[in-house]
């Protein structure tokens, strides 16, 4: 990489893995020119002091192996289909005055076309290192980890959180009546279904209303406010006449769908925000899911996190959905870590964990992790306990419990009769 102080010296780094039946050396530098200076023939105006100055670099090479065949259809191969298709690790990096601070055409250079290209068969975007000239145009989470806390004022363990169920078909007393069963068992937080929004039989302000002055009530009755992360996912103007509607309300958290929202509406929403914002990524399948194409969380999260997140899912141990343990792990990992290059922080953000979720993944989560600062968010492993929804609550405070201190699960549950009914009912 450049070591000089000029205008380039300020680059961005991006590591991918392909698959080609191009020779790599060959195929990484067409990635390299397609999304910077190049095309597939040179053209008059693209000089050397240009490719200097502009061209993308490739910082490191690293093969790994053989593949059997190729992962994707359309890919180039020999003549005859007898290539050899092989794996790498490539890691490019471009002058940041291509494109400036700017997430939208960030990620048109590290992703782009990239993925049409026909030399490639496989192509991922494992990683980005990012320089701290981000942090002139993008200020990122306002809240993070330690603002999250201190709005719910929950401190040295994590978050005990819930969804309201059944997704759809409640109605704004409904929900609020669900909500107040909720409060009153004990959980640190709640959100709304990301399929609940704005639909006319539960009205985005009357459900809002609805539920605010349960919460309220709640507050003045224990003294302890409540998350109430309300989905406000809609238009830009939409989002921010919610935004506004949540504060006035009372509200201290809102709630967005991020792929369907964009990078621009997320920093537009963060520029004004007040409270903290819940990042939910449903579709992130489209992205994550296949090994051979799409982007790794643990780059993604990056342009979320500039773009102003204070929270967002990362599945949760043995999930209902397909993402390994080790996947979710790694993303709430870097949820947590420091940003930029050097390295700089204050732009963690809480990683939620969700997804099919009871007392019985605590200690998984807390041995894998080593680290609190997490929502643990359990619709049914709260809801559906066999003792209720309160004593759902004391399962996960019992099993964090037990986890942080070493100690068994079943022998904990020994002398703590919720944790000992939630493994008799989700154990199996």
């Amino acid at each position: 990489m450049s070591t000089s102080n000029g205008p380039d010296s300020a680059r961005v780094l991006a590591r991918y893995w392909i698959e080609t039946a191009r020779p790599l050396e060959e195929a990484a530098a067409q990635m390299a020119g397609e999304q910077s200076t190049g095309t597939f023939v040179r053209v008059a105006g693209e000089t050397d002091a240009l490719r200097e100055h502009f061209a993308a670099r490739i910082e490191a090479m690293t093969p790994t192996g053989e593949v059997g065949s190729p992962s994707l259809p359309g890919a180039w191969q020999p003549r005859g289909g007898a290539g050899v298709w092989r794996a790498a690790e490539v890691t490019l990096s471009w002058p940041l005055h291509n494109f400036g601070p700017s997430l939208p055409n960030l990620l048109a250079t590290v992703a782009g076309n990239l993925w049409e290209l026909k030399a490639f068969s496989g192509m991922r975007l494992l990683d980005l290192t990012l320089p701290r000239e981000f942090l002139s145009a993008y200020p990122g989470p306002r809240f993070g980890v330690p603002g999250t806390r201190a709005v719910s004022g929950v401190h040295g363990r994590p978050l005990i959180g819930t969804i309201i169920k059944p997704s759809v078909g409640l109605s704004p007393e409904a929900t609020a009546a669900r909500v107040a069963e909720l409060a009153a068992a004990g959980v640190d937080f709640i959100k709304d279904d990301e399929l609940q929004a704005d639909g006319p039989l539960c009205p985005f302000e009357a459900r809002l209303s609805a539920v605010m002055r349960v919460l309220r009530a709640h507050a003045e009755r224990t003294g302890r406010r409540i998350l109430y992360a309300v989905n406000i996912t809609g238009e830009i103007d939409q989002m921010l006449r919610r935004h506004e509607r949540v504060v006035a309300e009372g509200g201290n958290c809102i709630m967005v769908s991020l792929h369907s929202i964009g990078l621009p509406a997320l920093t537009a929403l963060r520029a004004q925000c007040q409270v903290p914002i819940h990042g939910h990524r449903n579709g992130w399948g489209l992205l994550g899911r296949s090994p051979a194409i799409g982007v790794s969380f643990p780059a993604w999260q990056k342009l979320w996190r500039l773009a102003g997140i204070d929270h967002v899912h990362v599945n949760g141990l043995d999930n209902k959905f397909c993402e390994s343990n080790e996947s979710v792990i790694a993303s709430a990992r870097a949820c947590l870590t420091p940003m930029f290059s050097p390295p700089a922080s204050g732009c963690e953000i809480m990683p939620v964990f969700s997804s099919g979720q009871t007392a019985l993944q605590a200690p998984g989560t807390w041995q894998a992790l080593g680290s609190v600062d997490l929502i643990h968010a359990c619709g049914g492993g709260i809801i559906g306990h066999p003792g209720g929804a309160t004593a759902g609550v004391r399962s996960l405070h019992q099993a964090w419990e037990a986890a942080v201190a070493g100690i068994p699960l079943a022998r904990y549950a020994r002398e703590h009769r919720e944790l000992a009914e939630a493994i008799d009912a989700f154990g199996r």
